[in-house]
């Protein structure tokens, strides 16, 4: 029988990493195969790959400081992932995006298919945090 802390220490993934290109695959496979040991369906672990990539290509492009934190946590038949980075900036996202513009439409297209989101600064303004929920068994929207 297991402990309540090996309990826990199961439903929480997380990873010090630093963003990079080279890197992105490896960061989206490892959550992929997180949601997928937590026997998430397949449309929470292709929307988990997706998100990982939206969160860590907006550190690569709008954040100095290319260290950041992932984190996955499963909480019932919810999955939250949540990228920790330095820049207190948050991220602006628009009632809709202006589809000829060059970027801006990642974070709104996963805001929607997301069944929440959000985005907040960490403890004496250190940075922020960009976050997402969906449920592990269902498909996204």
């Amino acid at each position: 029988m297991r402990s309540p802390t090996q309990v826990a220490v199961e439903q929480v993934y997380g990873r010090s990493l630093r963003a990079s290109a080279a890197g992105m695959e490896r960061w989206r496979a490892s959550a992929g195969e997180v949601v997928r040991s937590w026997g998430g369906s397949a449309g929470a672990v292709e929307l988990v790959r997706l998100g990982v990539s939206e969160l860590l290509s907006n550190v690569i492009r709008h954040v100095a400081e290319p260290r950041c934190y992932l984190r996955i946590v499963r909480i019932g038949s919810e999955v939250t992932v949540q990228v920790f980075d330095r820049s207190v900036e948050m991220p602006v996202i628009g009632e809709a995006p202006d589809w000829d513009a060059e970027s801006g439409r990642g974070l709104w297209l996963l805001r929607e298919m997301a069944t929440r989101f959000g985005c907040e600064r960490t403890g004496h303004c250190a940075g922020k945090i960009v976050w997402f929920s969906c449920d592990l068994f269902g498909d996204p929207r």
